[in-house]
């Protein structure tokens, strides 16, 4: 009889699948996962539509397409000060999700500590497993969701290799500030420390913020891979088209294991975010004014009903504090919700290590949505 030990015992299917599966056999509104019920930019989907039907069909070099690697180089040099090698420090990905796969697993070796910080997007951990190496969780601290970098620093051993960071954060919305960049340098020098910067929704941040993207500090770019995501800007969650960009060092050993992945990255797609990205630059310097409107609009809806709130900093996320409604935990009271008021969200407490870390009676709802469906979500919410 076969038999087969796997690699990843106490992983499920993630939340997200979950969620969206039973908002879909529920007829529920989903504000769960996070994707945008709105299309494209016309402009960009001809752009594409246009290398689909003009032979632009077969395999593009391993690191990503010539235009589009320059577009995402003039871009992270007009938006952060930082002027990288379009050939040897930017390689385009199967979204961001592979390309933390490939940052985590070109540092970690067996034995390896990896820090993170809860509540952890979901794919980090696995990856970190996978290599043989072991996740160190801290918390973040409410009600701001910012780290303790004393605690940070009591963390790390001789074995720390790497730590991911996250702003925008997935999923309560933090942004971080100069404090933060300079107790994240204090904890790293003078010493062998990787960092993964997921900053998947760099353009998406609120109220006159800026988004400090490690690419900014030359330090602590100098030991950084910093990943973003096409498919948060464009809303093309679908398309699967990510980067990195991170140090010649870096690159060369994040393109060895990427090559074996996926090898490369569809090239239609790529040609026409090239000509997007570089003719259409106001799309991505709009889009904080765009999704701030749908936050605040979000949370005005609410503001008759009993859920507590602090408008999110960023992401297309916003957590709401359900304590004066229900003393249910999360996860029952999502599921209850998506059945019962067919309304979806993602419960917080799944993104920790221990549940218990989390001291708040929160539920992330998306605000990617059209108006009507965040009044018609907003509704239900408030008649609660």
């Amino acid at each position: 009889m076969i038999s087969m030990e796997s690699k990843l015992p106490g992983v499920g299917t993630t939340v997200f699948t979950v969620m969206s599966a039973l908002a879909e056999k529920h007829g529920a509104i989903n504000l769960s996962q996070g994707f945008p019920d709105f299309d494209a930019p016309q402009e960009l989907l001809s752009r594409v539509q246009y290398y689909l039907t003009h032979g632009f069909n077969q395999y593009p070099p391993m690191a990503g397409v010539v235009s589009l690697r320059n577009a995402i180089a003039q871009k992270v040099r007009h938006l952060y000060g930082a002027n990288v090698d379009l050939d040897r420090e930017v390689t385009v990905t199967a979204g961001a999700t592979q390309a933390l796969f490939c940052a985590i697993a070109a540092v970690v070796r067996t034995g390896d500590e990896v820090i993170v910080f809860d509540p952890a997007y979901d794919s980090y951990e696995p990856v970190v497993t996978l290599q043989g190496g072991h996740t160190i969780h801290i918390p973040l601290q409410g009600p701001g969701f910012l780290p303790d970098w004393q605690r940070v620093q009591d963390a790390v051993t001789e074995r720390t290799r790497l730590i991911i960071v996250n702003t925008p954060h997935n999923p309560t919305g933090s942004v971080w500030g100069e404090d933060d960049i300079e107790g994240l340098r204090q904890v790293i020098a003078g010493r062998n420390i990787f960092v993964v910067a997921d900053e998947v929704y760099e353009h998406i941040i609120f109220d006159g913020r800026k988004h400090l993207s490690l690419s900014r500090y030359e330090d602590l770019f100098a030991r950084s891979f910093v990943i973003s995501s096409f498919g948060k800007t464009y809303h093309v969650t679908g398309w699967k088209v990510g980067y990195c960009v991170a140090p010649a060092l870096l690159t060369e050993e994040f393109r060895r294991i990427h090559q074996f992945v996926n090898f490369t990255v569809n090239t239609p797609m790529q040609l026409g975010l090239a000509d997007f990205l570089a003719e259409h630059a106001q799309h991505h310097l709009d889009l904080p004014n765009f999704y701030q409107h749908k936050r605040d609009y979000f949370c005005s809806l609410l503001a008759g009903s009993r859920f507590l709130l602090s408008p999110s900093c960023g992401t297309y996320f916003q957590l709401l504090d359900y304590s004066e409604i229900s003393e249910q935990e999360d996860v029952a009271l999502a599921r209850m919700w998506t059945e019962t008021i067919k309304v979806a969200s993602i419960p917080i407490s799944v993104f920790y290590q221990n549940s218990k870390d989390l001291n708040a009676r929160v539920l992330r709802f998306c605000f990617a949505k059209d108006d009507a469906t965040l009044k018609q979500a907003a509704q239900i919410l408030c008649a609660l």
